[in-house]
């Protein structure tokens, strides 16, 4: 059976910022609002990252915003929410954070035959001139890919 996703969020920012090594898949521990907000899409990824703590992975500073339905039993929006990995996966992640540089942020949410889940990467934050490069890289190839539709050349 081919899973059916379908992607709530993403965190544009990460590529750009981040120079991500690994990624993982990981479910979400959600109250009821919770997942009723995120099948809405009412999610922002940009500010997260993933704290290791007591053998756990929980997801910080993600904002679900509150259920427009919901009542008195809405859920705080940036609350701190589990992360659901093996164990193997958390005790790679934990030596790899301890090293000076590098980080776990949330890459993307999405909901895969129904469950919340989200994309975590291994990030190494990027120096100025690291994305100065990717962005001259960038342009250099869409001025490329132009020069070459004006002459008629198939790429």
């Amino acid at each position: 059976m081919a899973d059916k996703i379908r992607v709530v969020a993403t965190n544009r920012k990460a590529r750009h910022d981040y120079e991500i090594l690994e990624t993982y898949e990981a479910g979400i521990a959600l109250t009821g609002t919770e997942i009723k907000s995120v099948r809405e899409g009412r999610v922002n990824l940009q500010d997260g990252f993933v704290l290791i703590k007591d053998g756990e992975a929980w997801l910080m500073n993600v904002h679900i915003s509150p259920y427009h339905h919901g009542s008195l039993h809405n859920h705080e929006p940036r609350r701190p929410r589990k992360l659901l990995l093996h164990k193997w996966e958390i005790n790679r992640l934990a030596g790899r954070v301890k090293e000076k540089g590098w980080t776990i942020i949330p890459l993307r949410m999405y909901l895969k035959n129904g469950w919340a889940k989200v994309e975590i990467g291994l990030a190494r934050g990027k120096k100025l001139y690291d994305k100065r490069r990717d962005i001259a890289k960038r342009e250099f190839e869409r001025e490329k890919e132009r020069y070459l539709k004006r002459r008629g050349v198939k790429v």
